[in-house]
């Protein structure tokens, strides 16, 4: 990743792409940050606005890209709603960012002759029947089920990827990511992380789906981004798992986010929804061999960090641990098998 380069990030006004642009600038590049705000937020990129490396440009990834993206050398796709509340609202809107704005910005990348870096997901996995997840698996997804917009969408997307390398020799690249979080997720987002963070602040109970033993592997938000940049910048085409290895049942992550806030709100349980995976955990292998990178926030430092902005975003202070205070020790663990 040069100083000058030109970039192009798609979904630049998300979550995660917001971050990834902020640190793109920070390494010289020109970034050009193409959103449609279906489910960005341009607040997100406010601090960058006035930037004279950033461009922002209101626009649709299913849709031939501006002009302007014509010669990028490196492009981001991070255009697809990645919140199971939003994608299952639009799950038309969902499968065609991951199926024909992939195609769109396949045909960029084969024009500029630019390198097109698709973030995938752990999603692609399903239920899986191996754990912890390594590349190598096909996945265990229901293909009509609720989440088969997205699960399915990025299936493809990665598909079609391999597609124009294997026939055309576009240089591409998958990063199958899990579970990011931290600052700037919306607060009706939907994600457990940011559910949970809301709900404690205000003091309501966290509601826990199912009960509460199913995993995720949470990864903090600039781990996430370092990994994308490293995988973009090695030139591998992958996939590889982007996320953090450490395995936490969604009634840990409830102890943990109430000793991290002090709320003291409780949990209600809910029925579990269809075709939840039970257990999620990345082998990084991968990573670490390829790209030498590995997570370095872990689960409390990141959680500290992101109800300090949702504390600010609310304007809610709500309840605090008491000095001296330590999170909860985390459940134990699951045995090992599927």
């Amino acid at each position: 990743m040069r100083p000058g380069e030109r970039v192009l990030v798609t979904g630049g006004a998300g979550f995660l792409g917001s971050h990834l642009c902020e640190q793109l600038l920070a390494l010289g590049c020109e970034v050009m940050a193409l959103d449609d705000l279906s489910s960005g937020d341009l607040q997100h990129l406010a601090p960058l606005l006035e930037h004279p490396r950033l461009r922002f440009v209101h626009g649709d990834v299913c849709l031939p890209p501006p002009p302007e993206a014509e010669g990028v050398s490196r492009i981001f796709n991070l255009a697809c709603p990645a919140s199971p509340a939003l994608y299952q609202r639009q799950p038309v809107q969902t499968v065609l960012a991951s199926v024909l704005g992939v195609w769109q910005l396949l045909e960029l990348a084969r024009r500029s002759g630019a390198r097109l870096l698709q973030a995938s997901t752990s999603e692609v996995y399903g239920d899986a029947l191996r754990h912890p997840q390594q590349e190598e698996d096909w996945g265990h997804v229901n293909p009509v089920g609720p989440r088969a917009c997205y699960d399915e969408g990025k299936r493809c997307a990665e598909a079609m990827l391999l597609s124009y390398a294997q026939q055309l020799g576009t240089d591409v690249g998958i990063a199958r990511l899990f579970n990011t979080y931290g600052p700037r997720l919306n607060p009706g987002d939907g994600r457990v992380v940011c559910n949970f963070i809301v709900q404690a602040l205000r003091g309501e109970p966290l509601t826990l789906y199912g009960n509460g033993t199913q995993t995720r592997s949470f990864c903090y938000v600039d781990d996430t981004v370092r990994g994308l940049i490293a995988l973009m910048a090695s030139g591998l085409r992958g996939p590889v798992n982007l996320g953090n290895p450490e395995e936490c049942s969604m009634a840990t992550l409830a102890a943990r986010v109430q000793a991290v806030t002090g709320s003291a709100s409780g949990v209600v349980c809910r029925p579990l929804p269809p075709d939840d995976p039970r257990r999620r955990r990345p082998d990084i292998r991968l990573a670490r061999q390829w790209l030498g990178w590995t997570p370095q926030v872990d689960l409390d430092t990141g959680l500290r960090r992101t109800v300090d902005y949702f504390r600010a975003r609310l304007g809610v202070d709500g309840p605090r641990p008491a000095p001296g205070s330590r999170p909860l020790p985390p459940a134990p663990a699951r045995p090992p098998g599927p």
